[in-house]
């Protein structure tokens, strides 16, 4: 099987997220994901949002971008990205997933 890279897919960042965005999308309602230290290759089948909640992370993606993630960023992950995460601080976020 081959896998193409898709040199146009980006992460998105807000950073911080604002509270009225919070509100806004519901997002403390959305389910919760934890992870501890760790490093694993991940790939979006659907485009994914998250609050970072706790912790810090990086993203790296196959075409070589590299993302860090922290405690009150909005991150937006698009559908058919290949990456990697290294989670070097504990990392706790809400997530959606899909459009």
């Amino acid at each position: 099987m081959k896998i193409y890279i898709n040199y146009f897919l980006k992460v998105l960042i807000t950073s911080p997220c604002s509270a009225s965005v919070i509100i806004q999308y519901g997002i403390k309602s959305w389910p919760i994901w934890e992870c501890e230290p760790s490093k694993f290759p991940w790939h979006y089948e659907d485009k994914e949002i998250c609050l970072i909640i706790e912790g810090q992370a990086t993203i790296s993606s196959q075409k070589g971008d590299i993302y860090v993630i922290k405690a009150g960023d909005l991150v937006e992950f698009p559908a058919g990205l290949y990456c990697e995460w290294e989670v070097t601080k504990s990392i706790k976020k809400h997530y959606r997933l899909g459009s």
